[in-house]
C-alpha cells in the first residue's frame, strides 16, 4: 500500500491507497451491511429549532409542512431507509423531542437439510 499526504488546512492526513500492482487489485469489493435506524418524535415538544436537521449526518430529516400544537414545524423523515439510528438528532435536541434508535436484526435461522426434516402426520 502506498501512502499519500492530503493537505487539509494546516494539517496533513495520510490516506492509504492500494497499489494497483498488488495481488488484491482484482478482488471484488466486500459486501457491507447497511445499518438501519428509526426516529421517534414527540411533535408537541418540538419548538422547530432545526438542530436535528442541521446535524443529521445522513441528511434524512427535513421540516414538515404540518404545524404542532405550539405552531412550529416539527421535523420529518424524508428518507426513512437512509437513517442509521446514530441518535445525533436526539443528542442535539434541546427539548428531548426526538431520538434515533439503531435497528438490530436477528440472524436468519439456518434451514434444515431435507434429511433432517421430519414428516408430521395428523
Amino acid at each position: 500500500m502506498d501512502a499519500e499526504l492530503l493537505p487539509i488546512g494546516r494539517r496533513c492526513f495520510v490516506q492509504m491507497t492500494e497499489n494497483p500492482q498488488s495481488s488484491g487489485a482484482n478482488r471484488p469489493p466486500e459486501k457491507t451491511k447497511k445499518v438501519r435506524g428509526i426516529v421517534y418524535l414527540n411533535a408537541n415538544r418540538c419548538k422547530g429549532c432545526g438542530f436535528c436537521i442541521a446535524f443529521c449526518p445522513q441528511h434524512v430529516l427535513e421540516f414538515s409542512a404540518d404545524f404542532n400544537a405550539q405552531g412550529y414545524h416539527p421535523p420529518r423523515l424524508n428518507d426513512p431507509d437512509g437513517c442509521t439510528g446514530c441518535d445525533l438528532c436526539g443528542l442535539y435536541c434541546p427539548d428531548f423531542a426526538i431520538h434515533g434508535v439503531m435497528l438490530k436484526y436477528a440472524p436468519k435461522p439456518a434451514e434444515k437439510p431435507a434429511s433432517e426434516a421430519r414428516e408430521v402426520r395428523p
